[in-house]
């Protein structure tokens, strides 16, 4: 009896690291991936780069720093902008 359950534990280890492993490959590593391109990007913006945040508004970087994009969004209108809220640059949407 004691081989019959060890056998069935045994036997249920096996799918259960195949769904992992599917899991793993098909939705966490992808999404890894396409965090640290965005990351590589948002580090490649400089200033005089065209932007779009992720509340939609267009602007232009005026500065850099290390956490945050000052915007000029019109003539003379500056904003600071959290560097996680800018999520593309002007250039590749209208590339794409």
């Amino acid at each position: 009896m004691n081989i019959l359950l060890q056998a069935s534990a045994g036997s249920m280890l096996i799918p259960m690291v195949a769904v992992i492993a599917i899991f793993y490959f098909f939705m966490i590593r992808p999404q890894q991936k396409k965090q640290k391109a965005l990351q590589k990007a948002r580090e490649a913006m400089k200033s005089g780069d065209k932007v779009i945040t992720a509340g939609g508004i267009h602007g232009r970087i005026k500065e850099a720093k290390e956490t945050y994009f000052l915007l000029e969004v019109s003539n003379g209108v500056v904003i600071k902008v959290d560097k996680a809220s800018v999520f593309a640059s002007a250039s590749d949407v209208v590339a794409n």
